[in-house]
């Protein structure tokens, strides 16, 4: 299976060793993985913040760039509920405008692409279980861990148990529950910045149940929202780190994850 990286502005930019997790937890499973340096922002920063157009012409261009793959695979919940919630929005595809069941847009035209391409873009844990069919991945970590399922991941992709389910089968992992898992933690992109009281008050009580977990470790599917709360666990020297999903799956215990974690 051709498997095409999209890294996600984040991760390109602050948190590159998730992106080469990634890549070797897909090439483990058999997985040839492309990375094509043509692909740019998704555009959610840009719809989100009232900019429609902009946003089409991010999503022309993420449509251009993967088009050719099997699977375009993502180590974030959120930009991948911006392609396959806001895609077919943008592109007004039938679907999107509520037309029947088995429209389908003008050959050839944008809607037409982001028909096509749209449904073979994952979030890594829903490729790993759906498509690949495995939760057993060959991980090691012998560390307590907790899961954060962010809000994308949560409400927009439904993506459920299935983080937790890969980290059940790492062997080593003891994983504990979060109390108030399913609370959002406060940065919700723009959000943060426009409301900086609130959400640093929805960090606080995130960061207070974290704590109460006893985990060495929290881990979600977004280092977005990783980067907020790890932010306060600092400053509170809480001695709790934050590790993308990812970069869990990938460590093993004859340390191939050396490489991935730099």
């Amino acid at each position: 299976m051709r498997v095409a990286l999209f890294i996600t502005c984040v991760n390109d930019t602050l948190f590159p060793g998730t992106g080469r997790a990634v890549v070797t937890l897909l090439r483990r499973l058999g997985c040839d993985v492309e990375f094509p340096r043509a692909q740019t922002c998704c555009g959610q920063m840009h719809v989100n913040t009232g900019y429609p157009e902009e946003g089409r012409r991010l999503a022309r261009h993420f449509v251009d760039v993967f088009a050719e793959y099997d699977a375009v695979v993502t180590p974030s919940g959120s930009c991948a509920a911006m392609v396959r919630e806001q895609y077919p929005r943008l592109a007004r595809t039938p679907a999107a405008a509520g037309a029947p069941a088995g429209e389908r847009p003008p050959p050839g035209s944008f809607a037409a692409e982001v028909t096509e391409t749209v449904p073979k873009v994952y979030e890594l844990s829903e490729f790993l279980v759906d498509v690949l069919g495995v939760t057993d991945v060959g991980a090691y970590f012998p560390h307590r861990v907790t899961y954060h399922p962010t809000c994308h991941s949560l409400r927009g992709l439904r993506l459920g148990d299935r983080p937790t389910r890969l980290l059940e089968q790492v062997r080593g992992l003891e994983l504990v529950p979060l109390p108030g898992a399913d609370e959002c933690c406060g940065f919700g992109g723009t959000f943060a910045v426009k409301n900086p009281a609130i959400s640093a008050a929805m960090c606080a009580d995130k960061v207070h149940n974290v704590a109460t977990t006893g985990a060495e470790v929290l881990c979600a599917a977004d280092n977005s929202c990783l980067m907020h709360i790890g932010g306060a666990l600092v400053r509170q020297r809480a001695g709790v780190r934050i590790m993308h999903l990812a970069e869990i799956l990938a460590a093993t215990e004859s340390g191939d994850d050396r490489a991935v974690r730099g």
